[in-house]
């Protein structure tokens, strides 16, 4: 069994560092209140009533605190060509827990409150978990590989959150975050979105092709990919474009070309299953193949499969959030 009794809550997993360099469109930032944003790869939750500010969660010893839950995971991937056996993926997640600011006044009236305890569903599809050492307690022993029960260090929890609503005695709620992980991939499997870029690049023109596929088996239950972006940044000094489908914007100062699509679903046109085209006349050529980057992002399903439960009394889930996007997804010719 572990367990630890320091204060600090930062740590950290390693990221995928892929050798293909490229710039990608970033998230958008949203600050409206009483919903669920992502932001920096970061899930911000909020409470009911929190947009009046800071609830006061008067309740008795006896009621059950309401807490929040969150799992943001980031999908990572390189694919080379139209060869699924060289595509490379990697997929990290956390989940973080939200406590609204009124229960740092219930732990002070009840310096002994009940052990928050859960349990992680589909735990068996994880690898390299990383629990919050400070805060975080386990079982190494259980004999189940589906699911692992983990219990909160109360006086550290308790001790953190007093120190947060220090710092910041504006705020409505706290995140903490209590795992960090890696998802068992599957190589193009484990892909929410196929990608398969081609280039042919003559002295006078270069002609891209870009062929995408929306990928259910990749996702626990199959949401729309968001905000769709396809970037690609094509040099040769282009002078005109030609056949642009779907239409795409052309940046002549940063020498790109991006496709914006609103989302990509089963219910897109051949159930997500589509091409881009452009031919691109040159000054310069002929153009160096540069890779794709794609930005996406997903709310109300994860590619691990991941749930939580609560264990015991004392607590209740106000809301459980599930949310997968795009970090560094790429495709070369």
């Amino acid at each position: 069994m572990t367990c630890s009794v320091t204060h600090t809550v930062s740590f950290s997993l390693p990221l995928l560092n892929l050798s293909h360099p490229a710039s990608t469109p970033g998230h958008t930032e949203n600050e409206q209140p009483s919903l669920v944003w992502f932001d920096r790869g970061k899930f911000y939750l909020t409470f009911e009533g929190s947009s009046r500010g800071p609830s006061p969660l008067t309740m008795g010893a006896q009621d059950t605190l309401p807490v929040a839950a969150a799992f943001t995971e980031t999908v990572n991937a390189y694919f080379k060509g139209a060869d699924p056996n060289k595509c490379i993926v990697k997929i990290t997640g956390e989940m973080v827990l939200s406590f609204p600011a009124g229960i740092t006044r219930h732990f002070a009236n009840n310096p002994a409150p009940a052990v928050l305890t859960f349990r992680v569903l589909n735990y068996n599809r994880l690898e390299h978990v990383l629990p919050n050492p400070q805060l975080l307690c386990c079982d190494n022993t259980q004999s189940d590989a589906s699911t692992k029960e983990f219990w909160v260090n109360m006086p550290n929890l308790m001790t953190h959150l007093k120190k947060v609503s220090e710092q910041k005695p504006q705020a409505t709620y706290y995140n903490v975050d209590m795992l960090k992980y890696q998802v068992s991939a599957q190589g193009i499997q484990s892909t929410p979105l196929n990608l398969a870029v081609s280039w042919r690049c003559d002295p006078a023109s270069t002609d891209l092709r870009i062929d995408y596929k929306y990928n259910t088996e990749a996702m626990t239950t199959p949401v729309a990919l968001n905000n769709v972006q396809f970037l690609v940044p094509v040099d040769g000094g282009v002078t005109k474009l030609q056949a642009v489908l779907p239409p795409a914007v052309w940046n002549a100062e940063q020498q790109r070309i991006l496709w914006k699509i609103p989302d990509i679903s089963q219910k897109s046109e051949n159930g997500g299953v589509g091409s881009l085209l452009a031919r691109f006349q040159l000054s310069e050529g002929p153009s160096t193949p540069a890779p794709l980057a794609v930005q996406f992002t997903s709310e109300g399903s994860t590619l691990s499969s991941c749930d939580i439960e609560l264990v015991g009394a004392g607590y209740r889930f106000s809301l459980i959030k599930k949310r997968f996007a795009a970090g560094k997804y790429l495709a070369d010719n």
